[in-house]
């Protein structure tokens, strides 16, 4: 227990700020000594508020070193490390069978090494798409998230796939025909369009971005389901970009976390701590390797 603490809503009304904003300085470790002790984010009466930057044009010392060691061709460092990471787990959860140390080879040499077991072309095909799909949220992470982006991100992982030369498919494309996730039903095809241009108005119209922010519309994006497949690796996508774009701690869903993340979607608009804090767990994984690293945040 920290002595002379208080809550978020208190220090939130201290410095005239909502209460989000505080609890988002606290997710994002930016409040020296607050500590979460149960379900309450416990802060020293002390404890300065962090520094405001312009959102808009700040760079992130993670987004930094992404797009340093990118454009290098640095291996071994946190670049590395995360094309590997994320790509492996976000396909592992939609069923891919290729292994870490398959995803790790593909994604070091560019062949795919020797298996004892059958290996679908298809899963490598979309390895290599998801590295080039993590290079373009480096690329694109300050920038707006549009509609034509979330059709790039859906073309750069399918292209090639033998989705790819099914007509009816639609690479990068909306999806044609009714699909469900779950066993839930999603918005129908005619719709999509107009319902993610409107997830897309109100998500821009928040004057700040919070952890909270990211994961309602990660919710509400895989709600409707607007693409025939590859949906969850998108959304995923997304996420990681908008944390970046927003100095947030980003995180990658592991396939340990899968079916805490899965239960956490169904139960948002009843239950939100589920998804919260599974994705709050994936954050403090993420943030022992920034610490490996030596990655302020």
């Amino acid at each position: 227990m920290i002595a002379e603490s208080h809550n978020c809503v208190i220090h939130a009304d201290l410095h005239g700020l909502s209460e989000r904003t505080v609890r988002n300085y606290c997710v994002q470790g930016k409040i020296s000594g607050a500590q979460l002790i149960g379900k309450t984010w416990s802060i020293p009466n002390d404890a300065p508020l962090p520094q405001r930057k312009n959102a808009r044009t700040s760079v992130s010392p993670l987004l930094q070193s992404l797009r340093e060691q990118k454009e290098g061709g640095v291996k071994g460092g946190i670049y590395h490390r995360i094309q590997i990471d994320m790509t492996y787990n976000s396909n592992h959860i939609e069923g891919s069978r290729l292994t870490k140390e398959q995803t790790r080879y593909i994604f070091e040499t560019n062949t795919i090494g020797i298996s004892d077991e059958a290996v679908k072309v298809d899963d490598i095909i979309e390895t290599t798409n998801h590295f080039r799909c993590i290079d373009y949220i480096i690329d694109k992470a300050k920038e707006p998230l549009t509609e034509a982006m979330i059709k790039q991100l859906h073309a750069l992982l399918k292209a090639g796939t033998s989705d790819a030369s099914k007509s009816w498919f639609a690479v990068g494309e909306y999806k044609r025909f009714p699909n469900e996730v779950g066993g839930i039903e999603t918005i129908e095809p005619k719709l999509v369009g107009k319902t993610i241009r409107e997830l897309l108005r109100n998500y821009k119209s928040k004057k700040m971005i919070a952890f909270e922010d990211i994961l309602d519309f990660h919710h509400r994006f895989e709600t409707i389901h607007p693409f025939q497949d590859g949906n969850g690796r998108v959304g995923r996508l997304i996420m990681f970009k908008e944390c970046l774009n927003h100095a947030i701690v980003p995180f990658i869903v592991t396939d340990e976390l899968k079916m805490f993340y899965y239960r956490g979607l169904h139960e948002w608009n009843h239950i939100p701590e589920y998804l919260t804090d599974t994705c709050l767990t994936a954050q403090d994984n993420f943030k022992i390797l920034l610490d490996y690293f030596k990655i302020k945040y």
